[in-house]
């Protein structure tokens, strides 16, 4: 895996600086209040709308804004505290009580009541449907009180564990093993491309191609959201040029392509976001389609997708066939995939990796000036968090047995979160083991005796670290002291809290959600009500609907098509990367989205790559920042046209 040539150009795009820097000052803190009470909103609306949020926009025009300042004032921003502010955007856009939205809609969902769930959701998680707090719409109400603290305290624990085992494994997989990372040079060059911009002598391209992508994604964000949201204001209807979130073609082809979802997202972002991700990844997604699309009908024929029929729109579809079939198909595939990451790491520790390996003493000695702390503090971190979050499962699922909770958290975790590192460190790849968690719950409902659903709500303390390792790794590419991310958290974190609260607040005041004011979410969390729900009834007594969907000889079926599909790749010497594409494609959401990323691949390949060489890798993520900027702006702006005439129209909330 070390030969593979695409991952050697992200490899090679950067090296580690031999200068660090916090980059905390008093800008980081303006900057973190701004983006949490002026682009939070926006973000959340879009993501209701369309189906994204701003987060790329958020941090672009933070930037900008005070680049622009910071010029005004004859200084300029450094590379150090552009990234804290990127890091900081990123942060404040979690919007954590934006989970409440999705709680309230669950327990008073259509899915809920059909699979008969409503009453055992527990009063922690969203008040009851009965309860005024959720037909005034407000979480100013006492029976939100407990869901709120709750969510607070996890997210208390989550920001301490982020400096815990993710930091660890990040020096064990950097500094004493030597791993390369391909995948973090794309995250930071973004950020160091306008610290470059901020200085007269070397603006150049950045900006123009910044300022490309903006008006892009101005002109198609008036046309895919200010339009609608602005129409919807005074008219009955509102009017959408573009259909959100797709056009629907299912019930034109069912005729000939049975038990298909076929239809197109015609949000031109996506064309985008397929220049900027690595190239066989996407080929792999059309390659799994395709698969779908030709076998899809075939299975439908031998009655294995028997609850489809004719008249199902897309989110139906896709339901039923991940019933029928996909939910234990990919199950298996998930395990394959699982398995070539961990095969892939054992041979990493082959005599050709050791080479380049250094030494435990690395390991207490990190390189000066990066701002690191002891390795032991970090393992003490990662001990407290996982011991905070076991109470609290203890708390809230006294039923469930708390062996399980200490398996999770010490056993399990560490694993799968240091084969993830390595594979992140090696290929820039994730790895995980499907339903482990949700076997596990079942294991506790069949052998212990535990029937319920709270155990699916529980903050229990599975987790995968791996991930954390690459941002660690970002950090030092731009040469960013660990210290000013540790400032910056602390900063962070109450913005978040409070504005995240507001904003939920606004939101759902505005409309019931979901609702035709927000179309993605009217469209899609039916189905992702029933998916997740479907799940649920497994820990309840009789014959759940989850033992009906899964089933043995599918999960093999997939992993024997996920085995030969490697066996195959691995024969000819493809991209590493496709097969993970081609999981991503086999019919487990909605493609629709899929035809526009082809695209968007095709012309960064054929075309820009050609045209612009190998600086067309530094181009497409600015090109993106700029589009995604300019469709924030535009959500930002329809958010606030529908608070203020709301408000002014004195509707009733």
């Amino acid at each position: 895996m070390y030969d593979d040539k695409e991952l050697k150009e992200y490899r090679d795009l950067l090296k580690v600086p031999d200068h660090f820097e916090e980059g905390f000052d008093w800008k980081s803190i303006v900057g973190a209040v701004f983006i949490g009470f002026l682009m939070m909103p926006g973000s959340m609306y879009l993501q209701l709308v369309i189906g994204t949020g701003i987060g790329p926009a958020a941090r672009w025009v933070t930037i900008i804004l005070f680049a622009e300042i910071a010029k005004r004032s004859y200084t300029e921003l450094k590379q150090q505290e552009i990234f804290l502010l990127y890091y900081m955007a990123g942060a404040a856009l979690a919007s954590p009580f934006q989970g409440l939205l999705w709680n309230q809609y669950l327990v008073q969902s259509d899915a809920a009541r059909m699979l008969g769930l409503t009453e055992f959701i527990p009063a922690w998680v969203a008040p009851a449907p009965e309860s005024m707090s959720l037909v005034e719409r407000t979480f100013f109400h006492r029976d939100w009180m407990i869901p709120i603290l709750l969510l607070v305290g996890a997210q208390v624990i989550q920001r301490i564990d982020h400096f815990g085992l993710g930091y660890a494994l990040y020096r064990i997989t950097s500094d004493v093993e030597k791993l390369p990372f391909p995948m973090a040079p794309v995250g930071a060059l973004g950020t160091m491309a306008l610290a470059e911009s901020t200085e007269e002598k070397k603006k150049s391209w950045k900006w123009r191609i910044f300022s490309i992508g903006g008006v892009i994604g101005l002109a198609f964000g008036g046309i895919y959201v200010l339009l609608p949201t602005v129409s919807g204001l005074f008219l009955a209807e509102p009017i959408r040029l573009i259909p959100i979130p797709w056009v629907e073609l299912t019930r034109h082809t069912e005729g000939m392509l049975p038990a298909v979802a076929t239809g197109i997202q015609l949000d031109i972002g996506l064309i985008f976001i397929g220049m900027v991700l690595p190239f066989w990844a996407v080929i792999g997604g059309l390659v799994g389609l395709i698969i779908t699309v030709v076998a899809n009908p075939i299975l439908y024929q031998q009655g294995i997708l028997h609850r489809w029929h004719l008249g199902m729109g897309t989110v139906e579809t896709v339901f039923a066939n991940n019933f029928d079939f996909y939910m234990s198909f990919g199950i298996g595939l998930g395990l394959a995939i699982a398995g070539f990451g961990i095969w892939s790491v054992l041979r990493s520790f082959g005599k050709n990796a050791a080479g380049r390996r250094g030494s435990l003493k690395d390991l207490f000695h990190p390189p000066p000036g990066r701002g690191d702390f002891n390795f032991w503090i970090s393992i003490g971190i990662y001990v407290f968090s996982t011991l905070a979050y076991v109470g609290l499962c203890v708390w809230l699922v006294p039923n469930f047995p708390w062996i399980f909770f200490l398996g999770y958290g010490f056993i399990y975790t560490p694993v799968i979160s240091y084969i993830t590192a390595r594979m992140e460190g090696i290929a820039g790849q994730f790895v995980s083991l499907p339903f482990v968690r949700e076997a596990s719950f079942i294991a506790g409902a069949k052998y212990f005796g535990y029937h319920g659903i709270e155990i699916w709500y529980a903050p229990i303390p599975i987790h995968n670290y791996g991930e954390a390792t690459v941002n660690f790794r970002q950090i030092e590419l731009t040469g960013t002291s660990i210290r000013g991310i540790i400032k910056a958290e602390i900063v962070v974190f109450p913005v978040v809290m409070v504005s995240s609260l507001l904003f939920s607040q606004f939101i759902w005041r505005l409309a019931p959600i979901p609702s035709s004011s927000y179309p993605y979410a009217q469209e899609l969390w039916h189905l992702q009500a029933l998916n997740t729900l479907l799940m649920q009834t497994s820990t309840l007594e009789g014959n759940s609907l989850f033992y009906q969907a899964l089933k043995g000889s599918y999960v093999l079926s997939g992993l024997s098509f996920g085995l030969v599909i490697y066996a195959l790749l691995s024969l000819f010497g493809l991209p590493i990367l496709l097969i993970y594409g081609v999981v991503r494609g086999l019919g487990q959401s909605t493609p629709h989205g899929l035809i526009l990323e082809v695209v968007g691949a095709l012309l960064g390949r054929f075309f820009f790559l050609k045209r612009y060489g190998a600086m067309w890798r530094q181009y497409a993520p600015v090109l993106l920042a700029g589009f995604s900027c300019g469709m924030g702006l535009t959500g930002m702006f329809a958010m606030g046209f529908a608070l203020i005439l709301k408000s002014l129209g004195h509707l009733a909330y």
